[in-house]
C-alpha cells in the first residue's frame, strides 16, 4: 500500500476535525448577555455619574472600559411596570402591566406572615402566558436564560412565573412585598420554595417600646443570618460557571438599594467612619428602623458595586469576558421612604429627587436612569453617548446582538449601532410614558422638550412643558409660549395610549371605560 493511500484517511480526518472545530467556534460566537438591573438606584448614585460620597469603583470601571449613556430612561417610575416594559419591549401605553398591582382580590396579600405560608397570596398580577419576552426570544436562539433577584410579574402559582416566561432558571424573590426584607424566611428556586433559617420580622416592625434609639443593640433583631443578596450572587456565579461553554443570558434583577436599610456590617462601619455620627431612623416612613441610615444606604450601594465586580471577575477567570456584553441600569429613580435620604446623597444627580420628583413620578428624577454597557474589544472604552433611549429599546437591541428577528409590535428601536460606534440611523421621534397611580400621569419627550400631565385621576388634562436644555429640573412651565409643541405632545398622548385590559390601570379621563376595552 502506497504512502499516499496510508495517509489519505488521516488527512481526511484532520480536515473533518478542522471544519468541525470551525463549526463549533462559529456556533459559539453569539455573545453572552448580562443585564444587571438595580432597584431604585438614582441617576446620581454612581461615581461615574457624579456621586461624591458613595464609592462604586467596579461599576465606574465598567464605564471607563465601555459606554456611559446620559439620556437613557426607564419604562416606568416604579418596579413592576418598569420590568414589564424592559422584558416585553412595549411602552406603558401598550404594556399589560402599567403600575404596581398587588392583586388584592386574592385575599390578605399585605399580611406578610400569611403570604409567607400561602403562595396564593404571594406575588403580583401575572403577565399572560403568551407574552413575547426577550428571554423567550433568546431561548429560541439557543441561549440558556436565568432570572436571579426580584421578579414581580406573576405569583408563584400563575402562568407569570419566570420559568413559564422564558427563563430556564430562577432564583430569588417572586414577590415585591416579600422583598421588603433582605432577611426573608424563604426564596424561590425555580418552582421550589427554599426555606432560610431567618426569624420572622415583619416589615414595618418598630423598635421595642423601651428601646434606646441611640444604642445599636436596639436594632439587632433587624439583622438575621442569611442575607438574600449574598445567596443571589452565589447563584449568579454558579449559573455563569455552568454555562461557560454556551451562550447565556443572565438577568440579574438585584433588589438593592430598595428599602429596607440592611447591609453588611463591615461596609456600614466604613461609612460610619466617613460620615460620622448621625440621627437614627426609627421607622416612621416604613420598613425597618436603622441606627445609621446614611451609612447603611451607602453601604448597600457599595455592596452592589462589589457584586458587579465579582461577576466581571468570574467572566475573566473563565476567559469569557471578551465574549460577554454587560448592561447595568436601574428600574427607576431614587425613593423617598424607608429612611433613605435622596437629597443628602444628591441621588438624582442634576434632577430633583424629593418626594413627587423621584420614584413614582414622571419627572426626570423618577425616570432618567444610568445605563452602562461594556463589551471588551467591541465597545470603544471611555465613550459617552447622548442617544435618547428607553427601556423598551432593550428588547430590539438584544435581538440584534443575538442576530434574532425583532418583533413587529415592539415600541423600541435597536441601539446596537451606537454600541458599535456606528451611525445611529434609526432614532426616536418621541418617547412616551403613562402611569395610572400617584394621581395619574403621562409624559412625552421630543428632543429638548418634555411634556408632563399630572393628576389625571382628578380630571386634570393640562400639559406642562419644559425645555430640558434650559431647565433640567423642570421648574419653569413654558407651555403658554409654545402652544404648537403642546398640541403635538397632546396628540401623542392620545394616540399612544390604549385602554388597559386591567381595570386598576385605566384612567377614565383618557376615555377608558368598559365600552372601549378590547
Amino acid at each position: 500500500m502506497s504512502t499516499l493511500n496510508k495517509t489519505f484517511p488521516i488527512l481526511l480526518m484532520l480536515i473533518f476535525q478542522l471544519f468541525s472545530c470551525k463549526s463549533l467556534n462559529e456556533e459559539r460566537t453569539k455573545p453572552n448577555i448580562i443585564l444587571i438591573l438595580a432597584d431604585d438606584l438614582g441617576y446620581g448614585e454612581l461615581g461615574c455619574y457624579g456621586q461624591q460620597i458613595i464609592q462604586t469603583p467596579n461599576i465606574d470601571k465598567l464605564s471607563q472600559e465601555g459606554m456611559k449613556f446620559t439620556q437613557f430612561y426607564t419604562g416606568s417610575p416604579v418596579c413592576a411596570p418598569a420590568r414589564c416594559v424592559l422584558l416585553t419591549g412595549k411602552h406603558t401605553g401598550h404594556a399589560y402591566i402599567r403600575g404596581n398591582d398587588e392583586w388584592r382580590e386574592r385575599g390578605e396579600v399585605w399580611d406578610y406572615a400569611k403570604a409567607v405560608e400561602d403562595p396564593n397570596l404571594e406575588g403580583q398580577r401575572p403577565i399572560p402566558a403568551g407574552t413575547v419576552t426577550i428571554e423567550k426570544i433568546l431561548q429560541e436562539e439557543g441561549y440558556q436564560t436565568a432570572c436571579i433577584g426580584k421578579w414581580g410579574l406573576g405569583g408563584p402559582l400563575t402562568k407569570g412565573i419566570p420559568n413559564l416566561q422564558g427563563f430556564d432558571f430562577f432564583y430569588g424573590y417572586n414577590c415585591q412585598r416579600q422583598a421588603h426584607t433582605y432577611y426573608p424566611l424563604h426564596l424561590w428556586k425555580n418552582q421550589e420554595k427554599v426555606w432560610l433559617e431567618n426569624e420572622l420580622v415583619i416589615p414595618g416592625t418598630k423598635l421595642d417600646e423601651d428601646a434606646d434609639t441611640l444604642d445599636s443593640e436596639s436594632y439587632k433583631k433587624f439583622t438575621q443570618t442569611y442575607y438574600a443578596p449574598d445567596l443571589m450572587l452565589e447563584e449568579a456565579l454558579n449559573f455563569i460557571e455552568q454555562n461557560k461553554e454556551q451562550p447565556f443570558f443572565l438577568y440579574y434583577a438585584t433588589p438593592i438599594p430598595h428599602a429596607p436599610l440592611q447591609a453588611p456590617e463591615d461596609l456600614v462601619a466604613k461609612y460610619q467612619q466617613i460620615l460620622g455620627d448621625e440621627e437614627p431612623y426609627t421607622g416612621d416612613a416604613g420598613y425597618f428602623p436603622n441606627r445609621t441610615p446614611h451609612a447603611t444606604y451607602a453601604a448597600m450601594i457599595e455592596y452592589l458595586d462589589q457584586q458587579a465586580g465579582k461577576i466581571v471577575m468570574k467572566l475573566k477567570e473563565l476567559n469569557i469576558d471578551k465574549n460577554t456584553i454587560i448592561f447595568f441600569t436601574s428600574d427607576n429613580g431614587p425613593t423617598f421612604n424607608g429612611g433613605t435620604d435622596s437629597p443628602f446623597f444628591n441621588s438624582a444627580g442634576p434632577f430633583k429627587s424629593e418626594r413627587g420628583w423621584g420614584k413614582a413620578s414622571l419627572h426626570e428624577g423618577g425616570i432618567r436612569v444610568p445605563l452602562i454597557a461594556s463589551w471588551p474589544g467591541v465597545i470603544n472604552p471611555g465613550t459617552n453617548s447622548d442617544f435618547l433611549g428607553v427601556f423598551y429599546d432593550v428588547l430590539p437591541t438584544l435581538c440584534d446582538v443575538a442576530e434574532s428577528t425583532i418583533p413587529e409590535n415592539s415600541d423600541g428601536i435597536s441601539f446596537l449601532p451606537t454600541l458599535l460606534g456606528d451611525k445611529q440611523i434609526e432614532v426616536h421621534e418621541f418617547l412616551y410614558w403613562e402611569f395610572p397611580a400617584y394621581g395619574g400621569q403621562q409624559a412625552v419627550r421630543i428632543g429638548k422638550w418634555k411634556g408632563l400631565r399630572e393628576n389625571i385621576l382628578d380630571g386634570n388634562m393640562d400639559i406642562q412643558l419644559f425645555n430640558l436644555e434650559m431647565d433640567i429640573q423642570e421648574l419653569q412651565d413654558v407651555s403658554n409660549e409654545n402652544p404648537d409643541i403642546v398640541m403635538r405632545i397632546g396628540e401623542i398622548m392620545k394616540t399612544e395610549h390604549t385602554p388597559s385590559e386591567i381595570e386598576r390601570f385605566r384612567m377614565e379621563r383618557l376615555g377608558d371605560n368598559p365600552d372601549n376595552i378590547q
